[in-house]
């Protein structure tokens, strides 16, 4: 299916039968990547006396018992609520699941503290939104199958400095960020979580306007580039939900 929209008034078009799955699975009794010290994911067949939910243990059906974190089992999509007094949910925030994006790839820059670090100005160099896309996806360098079953606890991975973050928002009105690392903050910060607070420039305003998505997957075969972003997630009503980004190559006309 070929679609035609206009952006900025350039008329682009998309092909809808080959979009680019940049979510990481979430699969039961395989490696998968995780972080945060999170238990892993998890799915279990439900045994109530006679019945067991497992077509391989005899059962007529699969019907399963699932144990996720969705900030530390795989991709996912979160709200302001993951850092909030407030109780706001992804599901209540993120209405609209269409976005213009921009990829980009960047070599985050190892800090006085050695520290990996996504600065303003390495951003700068490579990102000025003048296609005035809503969304920013982050592949770091260097790119390899590793991500996909990486355990990042207590590896201290990269992160985006505060103002990096703050420029995407205020200088490049980027209100989707994605990135394929466990966080946008400092594995280990004492808390601050200086990179969410300016993302959503909380705690000054409540913004249910804005998501930031972790551990996505970009394979090296897809190139930087314009596309269609369509931002998936399941209907849970907390602060994040595993999601399912899908890219699609823009064309123009």
């Amino acid at each position: 299916m070929i679609i035609r929209l206009t952006h900025n008034g350039i008329h682009y078009t998309a092909d809808l039968s080959t979009g680019t799955d940049i979510s990481l699975p979430l699969l039961p009794d395989q490696p998968g990547v995780n972080c945060f010290y999170a238990p892993v994911f998890d799915a279990q067949p439900v045994v109530m006396g006679n019945f067991v939910g497992s077509t391989k243990q005899g059962g007529a059906v699969n019907f399963k018992n699932v144990k996720i974190n969705p900030h530390g089992n795989g991709t996912h999509t979160e709200c302001v609520g993951h850092i909030s007094v407030e109780d706001v949910s992804i599901n209540d925030t993120l209405r609209q699941f269409h976005f213009i994006a921009e990829l980009i790839s960047v070599f985050p820059q190892k800090s006085e503290n050695a520290d990996r670090v996504i600065t303003e100005d390495i951003l700068r160099a490579v990102f000025t939104n003048e296609t005035k896309c809503e969304a920013l996806v982050i592949r770091t360098l260097p790119n390899d199958d590793v991500k996909k079953t990486f355990h990042y606890s207590g590896t201290n991975p990269p992160y985006l400095s505060a103002d990096a973050i703050s420029y995407l928002v205020n200088s490049c009105n980027i209100r989707h960020l994605l990135v394929d690392l466990p966080s946008v903050d400092r594995e280990e910060d004492g808390g601050k979580l200086a990179g969410h607070k300016s993302f959503w420039k909380y705690p000054e305003t409540l913004d249910l306007n804005k998501t930031i998505t972790e551990l996505v997957y970009i394979d090296n075969t897809t190139k930087d580039g314009l596309y269609l972003l369509n931002l998936q997630i399941a209907s849970f009503g907390i602060d994040a939900s595993p999601g399912k980004p899908v890219l699609y190559k823009l064309y123009k006309e």
